[in-house]
């Protein structure tokens, strides 16, 4: 009797116990990198299927836009600094609707590019200065390469520009304004901040995506 408990002791005790007990634990590890792999494929899905909501890259990619739009009006208004609000060209047209950039870049894009070309060359008091930076999108739209217009709009390339965009913008309307707190006090700040707070919204997001 006492040697059957020894052995049954052994059993348990043994190297064998070990083996099959770390064999297990790898088991369970490996279980557990399945079903996290599984849960951040299914999150990314339930984000993308998210847009059709409300709440995915398409409606914010149009806040983004409307955003860089509200700010060129701002800047021909009353947001008159030495910041190079130039750069929302280039953010407009890796933000551009892809309806809208669709009919830019076609037919209707390059004839209202042509009139703007000619108002600018030869009729330039017909030409006023708010329609500068609108027909520079517009020509940038149309003759950019297949490079910028099919490859890096929507890719991490263009994603990183708008993000690089938006941190400059933000960062000298800070300095501008005499810091961060003035920022949202002095003046038109508040909603000069919170247009340019919106330009970060597409760009967060779209990396979110793409890491996840």
């Amino acid at each position: 009797m006492a040697k059957g408990f020894a052995s049954y002791l052994a059993m348990k005790t043994g190297p064998e116990a070990g083996d099959a007990s770390a064999a297990a634990q790898a088991l369970i590890e490996a279980d557990l990198r399945e079903i996290g792999v599984a849960a951040r494929k299914l999150a990314n899905h339930a984000f993308v299927l998210g847009g059709g909501l409300g709440f995915g890259t398409s409606f914010l990619k149009w806040l983004a836009f409307v955003a860089a739009v509200y700010l060129l009006i701002l800047d021909r208004t009353n947001w008159k600094t030495n910041m190079m609000t130039a750069l929302l060209v280039p953010y407009v047209f890796f933000t551009l609707p892809h309806v809208l950039f669709s009919l830019i870049r076609g037919e209707v894009g390059k004839w209202i590019a042509i009139i703007a070309v000619i108002l600018r060359l030869f009729f330039p008091r017909h030409f006023p200065d708010w329609l500068e930076l609108p027909g520079a999108i517009i020509l940038l739209t149309v003759v950019a390469p297949s490079l910028f217009a099919d490859t890096f709009r929507g890719h991490l390339v263009g994603i990183f520009i708008c993000l690089a965009i938006g941190c400059y913008l933000l960062s000298e309307h800070i300095k501008a304004s005499g810091g961060f707190r003035n920022a949202f006090r002095k003046g038109n700040g508040v909603s000069n901040s919170i247009g340019i707070l919106l330009l970060f919204i597409y760009p967060v997001w779209a990396l979110v995506l793409n890491f996840l």
